[in-house]
C-alpha cells in the first residue's frame, strides 16, 4: 500500500534521477541541431513539482500530493515533452483523488488514467515514442492488478515501459537509424525508475546537483515576521561564446545592481550564476549576452518562506495558487498580445509591434506554461493573443487557456518570423476568431530560414554530418551543410526565394554573427534575387547565426 508520505518521496526522487541523467537524455536526439532539450525540459517540469513536495507534512494524503504534484508539473511544464508529462501525472492525480492511500488496482488505474490524458492532448499520436512507453505500461499493470502488491505492479509496470522503450527503434525509423531509443520515453523510465526506489523501500535517490527538492522536510524560518527585500533566486549556467575575462565581471556588475547574494564564478567555458532580484528576467536577458544559457533555477523565496514558517505547506491547491500568482492586471483594452522569442532585437520588434509582454524563450530555452501564464495575466487585455514561435513551445502556451478567464487565442507560429507577420496582420476592428484565421493566413505566408551549427555527429539525408559544420535549414528541415555562414545563409535564401516566388526577404543576424557577414549575405542574395527587396536587422538571437525571412 502506497501512502502520501512515499509517494511524496516517490516523485522526489524521480526528479532527482531523472535530473541526474538529463544530459544523456538529451544526447539522444536524433537531429543534429543545437535543440536536444528534451531531458532538461522533462527535469525541470518535474522538479517544479519536486520543490513543492517536498514542503508537504507527512500526514499528506495520497490524493492531496498526486493534487499538489499535478498542478506544479502543469505550471513548470516546458516543451512538448514536458507537457506531455504533466499531463500523465494530471491522469494519476483524477485516478487518485481523494484517496488516503493507494493499491495495486489504483496504481493501474492511475497509470490508465495518464495514458488517456497523453493521447488525448497529441492530434496525431506517434507511436515509438513517450506515449507508447506509459500506455504499454498502463497495459502491462492493468494485468498484474489482480493478486499483485502495489510495490510489484509498479515494477512490473517499469519493466514493461523498458520493453517498449527499447522497441521504439523499431517503430521509428530515425531512431533506428540514429541507434538510439526515444528521449521522452527515457525520460519517463527514468521518473518511473526513481518512484521505484522509493516503493521497493530503497529511499530517494540522491541529486548529484545538490538540488534542494531533495529535501524532503520544510526548514523551519528563523523569524516569521522576516522582510525578504528580493524575492527570486535566481540560478543559471552560461556556456560562454567569448573568452573575454571582462565577461564574468560585467556580468556581476551588472547583477549586483538589480540585487543582491550574487555569486558569478567562471572558467574558459561557462559561467555559473546566483543572485537574488526582484525581476529575474533581466538578470536572464543580461545572462544571454554571454552564451546560451542551461541550467535555469527560479525560486519565489517569499512564496517559500510563506510556506515554512509553518508546520509543512498549504494542501490546498488554490491556496498554493493565491500564493505563487499574481493577480491579473487591470483591464485596459479588449485584445493583447504575449510574445515569446531570444534576442534582444526581436523582443524590442515585438514590443514596437504592439506586444505587451515578451517571454525570453525559444530553442534550447523553452518557457515554462507558468511563464506564459504571468505574462498573460500582466496583460491588461479581454483577450490575449499568444505568440509561440516554436513549434516545441505550442503546447505549454495552449495549457494556458483552462488555467485564465481571459479570452486566449494561441496562434501556432513555429518560428519569430511568422509571429512577426501575423503581429503585422492584426486588425483591431474584427472579432478575435477572425483575427486568428487572419493572422495564420499571414504566418503561413512566411518561409523561415535558419543558420546553425551542428551540435553533435550525425546523419541527415544519408550524408555524414560532423560536430561544428554549418547547417542551413528551411522549414525546420536541413537542406544544406556547409563550412561557412554566409555560404550556407545564401543557399538557404535562394531556395527559400524560389520555392516562394518572393519580393521581400529579411535578413535577421543573431548574436554569434555580426553586422559585417549579415551585410556581405545580403549583396550576395541581392546579386541572384534582383526581384527581391533585402532588409538586415540586428536580432541578436542565440543559437542561430541568420534567421532569414521570405515573402
Amino acid at each position: 500500500m502506497i501512502n502520501g508520505n512515499i509517494l511524496r518521496d516517490a516523485i522526489i526522487s524521480a526528479a532527482n534521477n531523472i535530473d541526474n541523467s538529463r544530459k544523456a537524455v538529451d544526447a539522444l536526439n536524433v537531429f543534429p541541431v543545437p535543440d536536444g532539450d528534451t531531458g532538461t525540459n522533462m527535469s525541470m517540469t518535474i522538479k517544479a513539482a519536486a520543490r513543492e513536495l517536498a514542503l508537504l507534512p507527512d500526514s499528506s494524503t495520497v490524493g492531496e500530493v498526486s493534487a499538489k504534484a499535478a498542478s506544479a508539473l502543469l505550471r513548470g511544464a516546458r516543451g512538448n515533452s514536458g507537457v506531455i508529462l504533466s499531463l500523465i501525472f494530471r491522469g494519476f492525480s483524477k485516478a487518485l483523488k481523494g484517496l488516503d492511500t493507494a493499491d495495486s488496482k489504483a496504481l493501474a488505474k492511475a497509470l490508465a488514467e495518464g495514458t488517456k490524458a497523453a493521447y488525448g492532448a497529441v492530434m496525431k499520436p506517434t507511436e515509438g515514442t513517450i506515449l507508447t512507453v506509459v500506455r504499454e505500461s498502463g497495459e502491462k499493470a492493468a494485468l498484474a492488478a489482480d493478486g499483485a502488491s502495489a510495490t510489484e505492479l509498479w515494477k512490473a509496470a517499469c519493466n514493461a515501459g523498458n520493453e517498449a522503450l527499447a522497441r521504439t527503434p523499431e517503430m521509428l525509423p530515425q531512431l533506428k537509424k540514429a541507434g538510439v531509443v526515444d528521449a521522452g520515453g527515457q525520460g519517463l523510465m527514468l521518473i518511473f525508475e526513481g518512484m521505484l526506489s522509493v516503493f521497493e523501500g530503497n529511499g530517494i535517490i540522491p541529486s548529484q546537483t545538490d538540488d534542494p527538492a531533495a529535501a524532503v522536510k520544510p526548514v523551519a524560518s528563523t523569524s516569521a515576521n522576516e522582510e525578504i527585500k528580493f524575492g527570486y533566486c535566481t540560478e543559471f549556467i552560461v556556456n560562454r561564446t567569448g573568452s573575454d575575462p571582462s565577461e564574468a565581471l560585467k556580468l556581476r556588475a551588472y547583477l549586483e545592481s538589480i540585487g543582491d547574494c550574487v555569486v558569478v564564478v567562471d572558467d574558459e567555458e561557462i559561467i555559473k550564476v546566483h543572485v537574488h532580484s526582484n525581476d529575474p528576467g533581466n538578470a536572464i536577458q543580461e545572462g544571454l549576452k554571454y552564451g546560451a544559457l542551461v541550467n535555469i533555477k527560479i525560486d519565489n523565496m517569499r512564496y517559500q518562506h510563506s510556506n515554512n514558517v509553518v508546520e509543512g505547506a498549504p494542501t490546498s491547491e488554490s491556496a498554493a495558487a493565491k500564493e505563487t500568482m499574481p493577480q491579473a492586471a487591470p483591464i485596459e483594452k479588449q485584445f493583447g498580445f504575449v510574445a515569446v522569442c531570444a534576442g534582444a532585437g526581436f523582443e524590442e520588434m515585438f514590443y514596437q509591434l504592439g506586444a505587451d509582454m515578451v517571454v525570453s524563450g525559444g530553442q534550447t530555452m523553452n518557457p515554462s506554461t507558468d511563464d506564459i501564464l504571468r505574462a498573460v495575466l500582466a496583460t491588461p487585455a479581454e483577450h490575449v493573443f499568444i505568440l509561440p514561435n516554436n513549434k516545441n513551445i505550442i503546447m505549454a502556451a495552449e495549457q494556458v487557456i483552462p488555467m485564465c478567464e481571459k479570452g486566449i487565442s494561441v496562434l501556432h507560429t513555429k518560428t519569430v518570423p511568422q509571429g512577426i507577420a501575423a503581429m503585422l496582420s492584426f486588425d483591431e476592428t474584427i472579432s478575435a476568431d477572425k483575427n486568428h484565421l487572419e493572422m495564420m493566413k499571414a504566418a503561413g505566408r512566411v518561409g523561415t530560414g535558419l543558420v546553425t551549427f551542428a551540435a553533435r555527429d550525425s546523419e541527415v539525408n544519408d550524408q555524414k554530418v560532423r560536430k561544428g559544420e554549418i547547417l542551413g535549414m528551411e522549414e525546420g528541415k536541413i537542406t544544406v551543410l556547409e563550412r561557412d555562414v554566409i555560404k550556407a545563409g545564401y543557399k538557404v535564401a535562394r531556395r527559400l526565394y524560389r520555392k516562394h516566388s518572393a519580393s521581400m526577404i529579411t535578413i535577421y543576424y543573431g548574436e554569434d554573427a555580426n553586422e559585417a557577414q549579415a551585410e556581405e549575405l545580403a549583396t550576395l542574395i541581392g546579386s541572384r534575387c534582383q526581384n527581391a527587396e533585402i532588409s538586415v536587422i540586428n536580432a541578436g538571437q542565440p543559437v542561430y547565426y541568420f534567421t532569414i525571412a521570405v515573402e
